[in-house]
């Protein structure tokens, strides 16, 4: 029975593992617990299995390792990006773009579901936090959705849904934390990412469209006195219009000069121009604009500067994933002191988030340390290595069998704990098929965002059923009771969501090219066609000749080899029989008279 343990110590460690979780013991603390725990086992079993590679000395290795982990650099964005997300969410950008692209989708059945999934889509690529984006739309949209008649499902699936757009959409947390378990580029798992998190958008308003056909009164839209802003969508189309005139007017100005950056910073300028046109229309109430047009392009702006602030400079290969945190963050700052709502108590609450995120990630890092030294000291990453490329199928039955274990593990842990445990364990059989770690890295992240969205367990469902109404309310602007959302329909709501994350997994396993794109394209050369050829020593063509400036090898008082000599494939002949002797005699020592 020794022997049987000794020999599968590494299974036996895993399964500890998965049941220390099931008991809902903390993750940090379970890693530690039952990395020290098999340690022990180890050492004491290592002379009965050639597997076990433990000795109490490896515990030196120990304050090294977990001095890699607090001086990781690239974990140094997930505290800036996660400031960002809570001082943006703190400033009341939420509450603005929601009003106003709500106000813009208004007139049309969906409006202000569309709005919701727009604006999740924009904090996404500005906060990067999901429970700052869940808990903002659900304060602001879902009492909104709930007044106009809004299906209760529909409204909480499509908060839910939007927030953990923050998941996959750069700059997510997710995605930094997976290129450092995968040792890959966050900038290129951004750029990588950033395609797939698109087309999930668009699914989430596809479906939206279809169940507006499907179900005509479960998302009705906005009445006209509920349109505040009025129309003017027509105004907004020739502000845009007039906006790419003056961009391509910079850019062909610049062009002569800036050359390939024309294209940026014409860009830049028209977004300016607009932008102080519609602040001086607005300021002087010249009116030359629509409300409407005013309040989206000054509105809208701001953020899409931030974004362009943090991830432009990022794929531009300007600054790196941590000082684009760093910019972000003032960015975020000097937006919500504009607003006049940057004061000492959202500073208090956006450092005390921040620094329970980081303190989070940080213990549960340590932990996955003491757990891999001892799972690798049991041979633990051969044996799941083993284990997943012996999969039937190849690499397709790979990532099939990968996918379905992350998607069930997701019911119970959430995804930094997904990160930190199971991508590790994955990513040198992912490596070993040939598989990009790139593309490994997005369709985990994309897989791992429906641990949000899961039934009964996931945290974005969690997040939005602490900010529903619980009870039956008194709505301050129709003046009727309103009915509150039940647990069951926020779960039912998420469901069709989770789907689509499903196929989404599924077009990306399909689809390659969506996340590959991040590759550059280079010079085209194969380089299987490159061939290098050293040259020899010879003469008439044969080789590379040397000049004969009387001293050998072309180098005064160097060494001078003889006619016939070897390597130009002759016979080498004594000095004096038809070749004149060396002018340099190095038989007897030189003379410096």
């Amino acid at each position: 029975m020794i022997e049987f343990i000794a020999e599968n110590l590494a299974p036996i460690m895993f399964v500890s593992l998965i049941v220390f979780l099931l008991l809902g013991y903390p993750v940090a603390f379970s890693l530690a617990a039952n990395g020290l725990l098999f340690f022990i086992i180890g050492v004491e079993l290592a002379p009965l299995s050639d597997s076990i590679n433990l000795s109490w000395p490896l515990l030196n290795a120990m304050p090294e390792r977990l001095w890699g982990v607090m001086s990781n650099d690239t974990l140094l964005a997930i505290p800036f990006f996660t400031f960002m997300g809570i001082v943006l969410e703190k400033s009341g950008m939420a509450e603005d773009l929601l009003d106003t692209i709500g106000q813009l989708f208004g007139p049309i059945r969906g409006g202000l579901a569309y709005a919701v999934i727009f604006v999740g889509a924009l904090l996404a690529a500005t906060t990067g936090v999901v429970a700052a984006s869940v808990i903002a739309m659900g304060l602001i949209s879902l009492p909104i959705m709930l007044r106009y008649g809004y299906d209760r499902r529909v409204a909480s699936g499509v908060i839910a849904a939007s927030g953990t757009l923050a998941q996959i959409i750069p700059p997510s947390l997710v995605l930094i934390v997976l290129a450092d378990q995968l040792g890959r580029s966050v900038g290129d798992m951004y750029a990588g990412a950033l395609i797939p998190g698109l087309i999930l958008t668009a699914l989430y308003m596809g479906y939206i469209l279809l169940m507006s056909f499907l179900k005509r009164d479960s998302m009705p839209a906005l009445p006209l006195e509920a349109r505040s802003l009025g129309s003017g969508v027509t105004s907004l189309i020739i502000a845009l219009i007039v906006a790419a005139g003056f961009a391509y007017a910079a850019h062909v100005y610049l062009y002569p000069t800036q050359g390939p950056n024309a294209d940026i910073l014409g860009a830049t300028c028209g977004v300016i121009f607009i932008y102080v046109v519609a602040l001086v229309d607005k300021t002087m109430n010249i009116n030359m604009m629509s409300r409407l047009a005013q309040q989206v392009i000054i509105v809208l702006i701001p953020p899409l500067a931030l974004i362009f602030l943090v991830l432009g400079t990022i794929f531009l290969g300007i600054a790196t994933p941590t000082e684009g945190g760093a910019m972000g963050a003032v960015g975020a700052l000097v937006m919500a002191a504009a607003k006049g709502r940057l004061n000492m108590e959202v500073m208090r609450s956006a450092l005390a988030a921040t620094t329970r995120l980081s303190a989070f990630v940080l213990f549960i890092l340590i932990g996955a340390r003491v757990f891999s030294l001892t799972f690798y000291g049991v041979n633990g990453h051969l044996w799941v290595e083993h284990l997943l490329v012996s999969l039937p199928g190849g690499e397709t039955g790979f990532l099939i069998g990968v996918n379905i274990l992350v998607f069930f593990l997701a019911f119970f842990l959430d995804f930094f704990e997904l990160a930190f445990i199971i991508v590790p364990l994955l990513a040198p059989a992912a490596d070993k098929l040939g598989i990009d770690l790139i593309w490994f890295g997005v369709l985990l992240g994309i897989n791992m965002q429906t641990s949000f969205m899961h039934p009964p367990f996931g945290f974005a469902l969690f997040y939005l059923r602490s900010v529903a109404a619980k009870v039956p309310y008194l709505d301050k602007v129709t003046g009727k009771v309103t009915q509150p959302v039940t647990t069951g329909q926020i779960y039912w709501g998420a469901v069709p969501f989770v789907c689509i994350q499903i196929v989404m997994v599924a077009l990306t396993i399909m689809f390659p090219q969506m996340v590959m794109h991040y590759k550059d394209t280079g010079t085209g050369i194969d380089p299987a066609t490159i061939k290098i050829e050293v040259p020899g020593f010879g003469a008439n063509g044969r080789g590379m000749t040397l000049p004969d400036n009387g001293g050998g090898l072309g180098l005064p008082g160097g060494l001078q080899l003889p006619a016939g000599n070897p390597l130009e494939g002759g016979e080498q002949k004594p000095a004096g029989e038809g070749e004149q002797k060396p002018t340099n005699d190095l038989s007897s020592p030189p003379s410096f008279n």
